[in-house]
């Protein structure tokens, strides 16, 4: 090995910056917070190392995967005691990696236009967009979107072509997806009380207790979904069958919008309502907080027509 090429690099703040997509501000920033070491004092000048890249680029990932600043100091200096981030680094790749085998797909807005009967909706595109069910592709020619998931999309194409207005479909999007949501949020709450918890005691967790905790995950992934899917496919058989008997029925009188209807709430979510107002005022709390958000939908969806409608002077 030669002289030169045993040499470390060196770098001043400025070339610190460059090499590693950093601003000098930022480079500094991060040495008053602890999350980079000072750099070594040469004469009247900073000097810099490899290390120095290193660890900013390892900053940029851990932000990149939506770790906080201050997460990132727990998990560097974890890192500086010898306790290592790769287990937790292959945690949250598991976790951040895909949840389903379906793979994205991409559409010109000319196709998309014809998918949709050939006339093109600007609102129905833009609350595609607002939604994620389309992601817009910048730099092109011609206008193109990128699908997350084309079964979705699929979908919305069948169900507007059974006569079901775009607006129609977005709105049932948006409340499916708040419930799904709530599912799938039970459904972590669940893994978490009684898996995860054991390795994730320590913050950071160790190294080891990371790695497990991410084959777990990989075992578990599947779960949430073969769950929904059963006990979807379940209540469709139920109420479907019951739907379907009522209106083939000619004795069935038609309801009222006043009658009362029975509605499933989780036994969870009685239990807390119970330790909120006390369990006489259920009913009465359950009927305001539907009253509300039925309402909050109906100013939104007001305040949306008013802004998307021409003004008149």
């Amino acid at each position: 090995m030669s002289e030169q090429s045993a040499v470390r690099p060196e770098y001043r703040i400025e070339d610190l910056a460059h090499h590693s997509g950093a601003t000098v501000r930022t480079i500094r920033a991060y040495q008053d917070r602890g999350l980079l070491p000072r750099p070594e004092r040469r004469g009247r000048s900073n000097v810099y190392g490899d290390s120095h890249l290193a660890r900013l680029r390892q900053i940029a990932d851990l932000l990149d995967r939506g770790y906080t600043l201050a997460s990132i100091k727990e998990l560097l200096d974890a890192w500086d005691t010898g306790r290592g981030l790769g287990g937790v680094l292959g945690l949250v790749a598991e976790v951040q990696g895909p949840w389903t085998d379906e793979e994205a797909a991409r559409i010109t807005r000319a196709e998309l236009d014809a998918r949709f009967g050939g006339t093109p909706d600007e609102d129905a595109v833009r609350e595609a967009v607002e939604l994620g069910v389309l992601e817009r592709i910048p730099g092109r020619e011609t206008e193109e979107y990128l699908v997350p998931s084309p079964q979705e999309l699929a979908v919305a194409v069948e169900l507007h072509a059974a006569g079901v207005p775009l607006s129609a479909i977005t709105g049932h999007l948006r409340e499916l997806r708040e419930q799904v949501e709530h599912i799938a949020g039970r459904f972590l709450e669940f893994t978490t009380e009684h898996v995860f918890a054991r390795y994730l005691e320590q913050r950071p967790p160790t190294d080891s207790d990371a790695a497990e905790a991410a084959t777990m995950v990989r075992r578990l992934r599947p779960l949430a979904q073969q769950t929904v899917d059963a006990e979807l496919a379940r209540a469709m058989r139920i109420l479907a069958t019951r739907h379907l008997q009522i209106h083939l029925s000619p004795d069935t009188p038609p309801v009222r919008d006043d009658e009362p209807r029975p509605v499933q709430i989780p036994a969870g979510t009685i239990r807390a309502v119970q330790a909120l107002v006390g369990a006489e005022s259920v009913a009465a709390f359950v009927t305001a907080a539907t009253e509300r958000e039925v309402n909050k939908r109906t100013l939104d969806a007001l305040a949306i027509n008013s802004l998307n409608s021409p003004t008149v002077h």
